[in-house]
């Protein structure tokens, strides 16, 4: 899986044109000659984990559109004075910005790929019934990850759980948002009875039984069924199959790939042999000019307020400090892209446009120019992280507690104590996950939606934002900006599409 081929070519719902044909072409694809044999099946996969970097495998439409549309608009990140993200980093934007049509798109892709997967891998007869069982698991994982990106960011959307036979079925309409969370939790149920436990050689990488209940926790968590997402979450942590590595940094530069402490991943790759090339920006977007990088974005005041309290028993920074950001420090140093070598900030302080930068994703010089470095979409600290919150709401402010210290300790941060049901809400909401995962791609800014969203504590967004002083935080309004618009392309081509209020 770490070399994911982009198979548009199986986008196999276009029209045969058998009827018009004496003789078939048996050069080409269709869906009678395609879905024949497990080989067969392992492509179809492949191309609904594809969707995964981008509906057109393109590195740029990941960072440029679909990264930035789900992590700018967070109270962790600052935007560069770019036309990068400008219009969605003040909450200005319309209705017809690429950010929102792109994820749109590519998530999209991906259900589509996944709906093949599983009407079609039961017709293969040389398949076992195990192994068909198998990846129609799979393609339900992605199909629920995929609808879950697009009910968190939309809210209002199609539910396509086939592949359309005729015209009109591509003209769907949208369908409530309890409804595609049924549809999430079942697929992600199904996925955790059908997935192994555990893959190795080639296939690590692609999502396991634990993968799957993992992600059935976040999705009951999302809806505050603190209950039930106690249940998953605590199956997760009894498995046995993760832990946190030693090195917080391991986790993003690449010594740490599919390793004990990753849950899921968009695997990428510098291997750019037979014209394939999987690898992302990262490297440079983050990097300061001064170190041959472009410095797109940056880590937001306030964020590097909490970062600052994040100290060790002898009141020095975490690891988890040091490895997320580059800062005014005599132990913070950062990749120069162009000689190769760690510098310290003093090197090159007087040379910076700006005084901190993000630090994540960045060092790696094994690879020729751009970045083949997995991004993390769900790692163990972040189930913990989960679990500690849906303990506490569920009075267990004790366990909750535990949970996240065992998070801190890894990166040395002391350890807390003393802290009561509502302060270590608080501690979570607005410092441990945005210091442990701060820019991670759907993280932040999911969160923020869902505590908005919730019918209990609810912490509006224009609200949070004001509190952690994000520029142009006077320009959110609260039922709008929450979420995002029907893209006008879409709304342009399905008439039966409703868009969102306010826009």
């Amino acid at each position: 899986m770490k070399k994911l081929i982009l198979l548009l070519s199986l986008t196999l719902t276009l029209w045969s044109c058998n009827d018009f044909l004496e003789q078939k072409n048996v050069q080409e694809l269709t869906e009678e000659s395609f879905w024949q044999n497990a080989d067969d099946a392992r492509k179809g996969i492949v191309a609904a984990y594809s969707a995964l970097q981008a509906y057109d495998g393109s590195k740029w439409t990941f960072f440029e559109q679909m990264y930035i549309a789900v992590t700018w608009k967070a109270d962790d990140i600052l935007n560069a004075p770019t036309d990068y993200g400008k219009s969605l980093a003040s909450f200005t934007n319309g209705t017809d910005d690429i950010t929102f049509s792109s994820f749109w798109r590519s998530n999209y892709a991906g259900i589509s790929y996944a709906n093949q997967v599983i009407e079609n891998v039961p017709t293969i007869e040389s398949m076992s019934e195990a192994e068909k069982n198998a990846i129609i698991a799979e393609a339900k994982f992605l199909r629920g990850l995929y609808n879950f990106h697009l009910l968190i960011a939309f809210e209002n959307i199609p539910l396509i759980t086939s592949t359309p036979k005729t015209p009109e079925d591509f003209f769907v309409s949208q369908t409530t948002p309890d409804a595609v969370w049924a549809q999430i939790e079942a697929d992600f149920a199904d996925a955790k009875a059908g997935l192994p436990a555990s893959w190795d050689g080639a296939d690590l990488g692609r999502a396991t039984k634990h993968t799957a209940t993992a992600y059935l926790g976040k999705a009951y968590l999302f809806q505050e069924k603190y209950t039930q997402a106690i249940s998953e979450f605590g199956a997760v942590i009894s498995s046995g199959a993760y832990s946190l590595l030693p090195n917080y940094a391991d986790n993003f530069n690449g010594q740490g790939e599919n390793s004990s402490e990753s849950v899921f991943e968009i695997q990428w790759s510098a291997d750019r042999s037979n014209g394939n090339d999987e690898r992302h920006p990262f490297n440079f977007e983050v990097t300061p000019g001064a170190l041959g990088g472009w410095e797109l974005y940056y880590p937001s005041d306030w964020l590097f307020s909490e970062m600052q309290q994040d100290l060790t028993d002898t009141d020095g920074f975490s690891d988890r400090v040091y490895a997320s950001i580059f800062f005014d420090d005599p132990m913070s140093e950062m990749s120069d892209r162009y000689e190769g070598v760690n510098k310290s900030y003093a090197e090159v302080k007087d040379n910076l446009s700006h005084p901190i930068y993000f630090k994540k994703y960045t060092e790696d010089f094994d690879l020729s120019f751009y970045n083949g470095i997995n991004i993390n979409l769900m790692r163990y600290a972040d189930v913990l992280l989960m679990q500690a919150e849906a303990l506490n709401e569920n009075n267990q402010t004790p366990e909750a507690l535990d949970l996240v210290n065992e998070v801190r300790q890894r990166s040395k941060a002391k350890a807390l104590a003393g802290l009561n049901k509502e302060q270590l809400r608080d501690q979570i909401r607005h410092h441990e996950r945005p210091v442990e995962l701060a820019m991670e791609y759907t993280i932040r800014w999911f969160d923020l939606y869902r505590w908005a969203k919730g019918s209990a504590n609810t912490e509006p967004i224009s609200e949070t934002l004001t509190d952690h002083t994000k520029p142009f935080a006077e320009n959110f309004v609260d039922g709008k900006h929450d979420i995002f618009p029907i893209p006008l392309s879409e709304m342009n081509i399905n008439e039966n599409l409703v868009q969102n209020p306010g826009y």
